[in-house]
């Protein structure tokens, strides 16, 4: 596909420099935190269901992520995603572990219910459970999914009315009628933790400066993975490559998207 419409809303997302809101895991909330700042965006990581409703009012984008959850953030987040909805936030769900199991699959499920999901992001596992085709999740890695995930994705996205995002050495983004398959990304990517969850919150700030989850998504994927190649030529090894992540990710610039966004229409 042209790439310049995706470097066009990276331009975008560096000019408008928006506030993505998180709710997710104590893992890898710091990294999240700075790889939206390195994309552009500012974060803010407000979980207590005080100020949950008062903040997201302010953000362009609500990404939740339930890697580390607990019933009292899940409460949080349908606050939160409520009053995303109300005012057309755009949401990005990352249901980390769901399959894994049954309160992590029930609160995902809770929320695809409860809320109005923007982009699904997931592996294929997690999204193969949530689509009911029988994935495989160990801990919160995937061990793939029964079929071919592309259908499996472009069916759930239909029938859900949401985008969904698989993530794999061929990133998957379809809305059900759109299906865009996204090729950037190193295998280094898989070598350190949070990569996925860092994913999530790039494309939640793709995702606040454009009408279009489809176009967002993959633009971030791009750009991410781009980042990732970039940090993998001079990395001696996961912690040197995890540093060079966000640095390569500060740096990067719209015509390296357009340059090396390896995205394309199925």
């Amino acid at each position: 596909m042209k790439s310049k419409k995706f470097s066009d809303l990276f331009t975008r997302l560096r000019e408008k420099h928006p506030l993505v809101h998180h709710i997710t895991n104590y893992v890898t909330v710091n990294d999240c935190a700075n790889i939206t700042i390195s994309a552009g965006a500012a974060p803010v990581m407000a979980d207590a269901p005080e100020e949950v409703c008062e903040m997201v009012m302010y953000a362009g984008a609500l990404v939740l992520n339930i890697g580390t959850l607990n019933r009292g953030q899940i409460e949080s987040m349908i606050l939160a995603g409520g009053m995303a909805n109300d005012r057309h936030i755009p949401i990005v769900l990352d249901p980390v572990g769901a399959g894994a199991t049954r309160f992590r699959t029930d609160s995902a499920q809770r929320l695809l219910d409860e809320l109005k999901i923007t982009i699904l992001k997931g592996n294929a596992g997690e999204v193969g459970v949530l689509a009911g085709a029988e994935g495989k999740v160990k801990g919160v890695d995937s061990h793939g999914v029964t079929g071919d995930a592309v259908k499996i994705a472009r069916n759930f996205a239909r029938d859900a009315g949401i985008t969904v995002v698989v993530s794999g050495i061929t990133d998957i983004v379809t809305d059900g009628k759109r299906i865009l398959l996204v090729d950037n990304g190193h295998p280094m990517m898989g070598s350190i933790s949070g990569t996925g969850c860092m994913a999530a919150s790039v494309t939640g700030a793709f995702a606040a400066v454009s009408d279009d989850p489809v176009i967002a998504s993959a633009a971030a994927l791009a750009a991410f993975g781009i980042a990732g190649e970039k940090a993998a030529s001079g990395a001696r090894g996961p912690y040197t490559f995890k540093v060079a992540l966000f640095d390569e990710m500060a740096a990067l610039k719209p015509e390296d998207i357009a340059s090396g966004a390896k995205i394309r229409s199925k």
